[in-house]
C-alpha cells in the first residue's frame, strides 16, 4: 500500500472535478446549496460559469440537470446522498435512468459516519436504490487517489451515474502508480482461506482485520469492489472459488448493497459459505464515526471475527 495519507473522498471529488472544468468545456455542476461540503465550491471559483447553485430543490436540480445532458452538457450533480438518492429518486428514476442521460450523481456525506447528524442525514440504502435503476453505473471509491480517476473515468463514460462519497477522511490504500479501471475489482491482498470484498472507507478496515486473521494464521483475501454495477462478476468468482468463503463489508445497508450483489453473482454461480458486515437492517443514530463504526461492527475486530464464522461454515 501507498504511504497511509488521509483525504476524504469529498475533497478529492472537488478538486478533480474542478481540473477536469479546464479541460473539458462540457462539464457543468450542480449543487444544492450545500457546494462548501460537497467541495463543489472547488469547482465555483475555477469556473463560475458553468456552476448552478439551484437551491434547496434536489428534485428540480435532477430535473435541470437532465435538461442539460440533453443539450450535449456532462452535468455533475451534488448533494448530500441522503437527499440526492431519497429525496429525488422519482426524478433520477424518470428523467435520468429511463431516458439514459448522461447525469452523474455524486452524492456526499453516505454512512453512518456523517455522525452526529443522526439517521435522517445517514444515507445506508442509496446503494441499493441507484443499484436497482437499470442502466445506472455506481461506483464507491475507497480513497482520494481512486475518487480522482473514477471521477475522470464518468467523465469519459456516456450514461447515468451514481458516484458514492464520504464525510469523513480516509486512508490511501492504492499505489502511487494506480489506475482505475470502471468495473474491474482491485486484489490488494492475496490469500486462499476466504475472501473479503469491500468497497469505499470500508476497504482500510478489512485490510486490517486481514492483518488481524493472519496472526491466527488465516490468509485472507481482500479485494476492492470500487464498481458495484457493473460488478465484476468473473473476479468475483474467481476469488471465491479460490478461498471457499466470502466476506462482504460495507457502509451501507446489508440488504440491497455490495452483499446482496456479490450474494446474487455467488449463489448463482458459485454457491458458497458467505456472510455479510454491514448495517443490520437498522436506521443509524446520533454520535461520533467511530461510535458508530463500533456500535454497528465496522471495525477491524468486529470484521474479522465475523469472517472466522464464515471460514467455520466453510469447514
Amino acid at each position: 500500500m501507498s504511504e497511509n495519507k488521509k483525504i476524504a473522498t469529498r475533497e478529492a471529488y472537488g478538486k478533480a472535478l474542478a481540473d477536469l472544468g479546464s479541460q473539458n468545456q462540457r462539464i457543468v455542476v450542480l449543487d444544492a446549496d450545500l457546494s462548501k461540503s460537497t467541495k463543489t465550491c472547488d469547482f465555483a471559483a475555477a469556473h463560475p460559469d458553468r456552476f448552478f447553485n439551484i437551491g434547496i430543490a434536489e428534485q428540480n436540480m435532477i430535473g435541470v440537470a437532465a435538461g442539460l445532458a440533453v443539450s450535449d452538457k456532462i452535468p455533475f450533480v451534488s448533494s448530500f446522498a441522503v437527499f440526492a438518492t431519497g429525496r429525488a429518486y422519482e426524478q433520477i428514476r424518470n428523467s435520468v435512468a429511463y431516458p439514459f442521460a448522461n447525469v452523474k450523481i455524486a452524492a456526499t456525506h453516505a454512512g453512518i459516519t456523517v455522525g452526529e447528524d443522526g439517521a435522517t442525514h445517514q444515507a445506508l440504502e442509496d446503494i441499493a436504490l441507484m443499484r436497482a435503476l437499470p442502466g445506472m453505473t455506481v461506483v464507491v471509491p475507497a480513497d482520494a487517489l481512486e475518487t480522482e480517476q473514477a471521477v475522470a473515468a464518468l467523465t469519459q463514460m456516456y450514461g447515468p451515474a451514481y458516484l458514492r462519497l464520504g464525510r469523513l477522511s480516509t486512508s490511501t490504500v492504492n499505489m502511487p502508480d494506480y489506475e482505475f479501471r470502471l468495473g474491474k475489482g482491485v486484489l490488494l491482498r492475496p490469500g486462499k482461506d476466504i475472501a473479503i470484498f469491500a468497497c469505499g472507507m470500508m476497504v482500510q478496515p478489512s485490510l486490517e482485520a486481514a492483518d488481524l486473521l493472519a496472526n491466527e494464521g488465516i490468509a485472507a483475501a481482500v479485494a476492492n469492489i470500487h464498481t458495484i454495477k457493473p460488478l465484476d462478476k468473473d473476479f468475483i468468482i474467481d476469488l471465491a472459488s479460490c478461498c471457499g468463503a466470502a466476506l462482504t463489508v460495507e457502509e451501507h445497508n446489508i440488504i440491497g448493497g455490495l452483499g446482496s450483489a456479490v450474494a446474487e453473482t455467488l449463489v448463482e454461480n458459485k454457491p458458497i459459505p458467505m456472510l455479510r458486515v454491514g448495517v443490520e437492517d437498522v436506521f443509524g443514530q446520533s454520535g461520533s464515526p467511530a461510535a458508530l463504526l463500533e456500535t454497528y461492527g465496522l471495525t477491524p475486530a468486529a470484521i474479522s471475527q465475523k469472517a472466522k464464522r464464515a471460514l467455520a461454515m466453510k469447514k
